[in-house]
């Protein structure tokens, strides 16, 4: 268990909303990434392995990266366990999994240029996959930086001859990052987050990633990492809106910003300041502190905590100053 979650599993084992399983705290999963560094030690205080760390995949059943319960009756089950044993605990929804992953992005230099196909592509091509709708909130970004949000070719044709002639500056649609700015990523979206930044990823449980570009980067082997050209071409949406900036103008009700609200998932930011207390009506919730400290139904939490709200907790009480990110389906 890292210091940053849950203060520690004694207190955890202290807060009667762990024990009584509407809270669940979780031991997150680090993925080794050739353009990730080490800020989510020094962020974070998360004890993550040796080398390039990208990815703190924080709430996630996916088998790619199942974390484990940390506190409470059920502590050491795998979430992806839980989900299949105690399905009252996410009211009991109609899926065969758990639908959403939630992770940290750590980018020390820039990630692929890539794009995710849509459930029904990802169903016939990838093995029954869910396909990828994803969203970033910014928790840093340095001076003057930038992201990858679109692409400016009307056609396949088009975008195909363009990246053939590696005129990236012409079809990449490349937009200013700042610390708390929100994207929403829909499936087909061509996408990349640069170096310098670093990100909240709430998405679809799916590790499908098609890459388009990727630098001529060299592994570790000498090898390059595999392009997915044809299915890139396949799935890129070549009719989306350009996005010019990720500023959040939603209003803000009672502390509380809906961020957005898609097919797959509805992201809120919560601000608390004192007290507040939080309806619960979803079957579950995603909960992730961003900012500050407090407790959430009286557990003790501080930036880079994560819980899941189980549906056994219908009024949430929040104390203390901090920024929340919540998430459910």
């Amino acid at each position: 268990m890292n210091s940053s979650e849950c203060d520690t599993l004694q207190d955890q084992s202290k807060c009667s909303a762990v024990a009584n399983l509407e809270l669940l705290c979780l031991t997150p999963e680090f993925h080794q990434k050739i353009w990730g560094g080490r800020h989510l030690e020094t962020e974070f205080n998360y004890a993550i392995p040796d080398g390039r760390i990208g990815e703190c995949w924080a709430i996630s059943a996916h088998p790619h990266g199942d974390c484990k319960l940390a506190a409470g009756p059920l502590a050491g089950n795998t979430l992806s366990q839980v989900w299949d044993l105690h399905p009252e605990l996410f009211g009991n929804i109609d899926s065969d999994r758990f639908p959403l992953l939630i992770k940290i992005l750590d980018a020390e230099d820039d990630l692929s240029i890539q794009v995710h196909p849509d459930d029904a592509y990802a169903r016939t091509h990838e093995h029954n996959s869910l396909g990828k709708s994803e969203c970033w909130y910014v928790l840093h970004a340095k001076p003057d930086a930038t992201i990858i949000v679109g692409q400016k070719a009307h056609s396949r044709e088009e975008f195909a001859q363009l990246v053939k002639q590696g005129a990236w500056k012409e079809v990449l649609n490349e937009v200013p990052i700042h610390e708390g700015d929100f994207f929403q990523i829909d499936p087909g979206c061509v996408h990349a987050i640069k170096a310098g930044t670093m990100v909240l990823e709430t998405q679809q449980s799916s590790d499908i990633t098609y890459r388009v570009y990727d630098y001529d980067r060299r592994q570790k082997d000498g090898s390059l990492r595999e392009l997915h050209m044809e299915k890139s071409l396949d799935v890129i949406n070549y009719h989306a809106p350009l996005l010019s900036s990720g500023a959040v103008h939603a209003p803000e009700h009672d502390g509380v910003t809906t961020l957005c609200v898609c097919p797959r998932y509805t992201i809120l930011r919560i601000r608390v300041h004192g007290t507040h207390t939080l309806t619960q009506s979803a079957p579950f919730l995603c909960v992730s502190v961003v900012e500050g400290k407090g407790s959430i139904a009286g557990l003790s939490v501080k930036r880079g905590s994560h819980v899941i709200v189980t549906a056994l907790c219908s009024t949430l009480q929040l104390e203390g100053d901090m920024t929340l990110i919540a998430s459910h389906i």
